[in-house]
This record gives structure tokens, sequence and C-alpha cells, in this order.
């Protein structure tokens, strides 16, 4: 992973070495800037901002398909059609994920 621009909270310092990522996600928040790798074994990798638990929080284990960031929370799609949620949660950002499985795709 190769990072730029900012590096006020170790948008770049912090980012992940080594290959096998297949997807990449960032926030869009200039005040809480993070970003997600899913590697191709399924597991997620965060860094950047960690003021609301953006990479504190995240999940571990394997089984993720899918990843996307929102301004200071993510979301993760496992293999089983769930959703998994971490970060902030100032809104219902956690609260408010679904719970029941037959998911194929999260933004």
């Amino acid at each position: 992973v190769t990072a730029w621009g900012d590096d006020s909270t170790g948008e770049r310092d912090d980012a992940p070495t080594g290959a096998g990522f297949v997807a990449i996600a960032c926030s869009d928040s200039w005040d809480k800037s993070h970003s997600v790798g899913l590697r191709n074994d399924g597991t997620v990798v965060t860094w950047g901002d960690n003021s609301e638990g953006q990479r504190d929080d995240a999940p571990t284990g394997a089984g993720f398909v899918a990843i996307a960031c929102g301004g200071a929370h993510s979301v993760g799609l496992r293999n089983d059609g769930t959703v998994v949620t971490w970060g902030d949660n100032s809104t219902g950002e956690r609260d408010d994920a679904p719970t029941s499985a037959g998911f194929v795709a999260i933004a």
C-alpha cells in the first residue's frame, strides 16, 4: 500500500506494508481520515485516525469480502452476507446497522 497527502493522524506512516490487498477504502472526512484494507485472506487492516475508534474497534478474523468507509466509521461485508460496522456511532452509524444476513454489496 502506498499512501500520500496529509499525515497528521497516520494516514501515510501507518499504512500497512506487504502485498496481498484486494481492496482499499478511504474515509471522506478531512478531520477523521482513516483507511481500511481488505487482504486476500479476508482479513481487515486499518490505519490513520483513531479518534472515534476507526482502528481500535476494527473487527478481527477472516471472512470479509468487501469494505467501505464513511466519515469516521467503516463497514465490512462478511462472506455469510452479514454486515459489520465499527468506529463512530454519534448518529447511529453502528446501532442502526442491519443485523440480518443476505447482503451482497456495501457502499
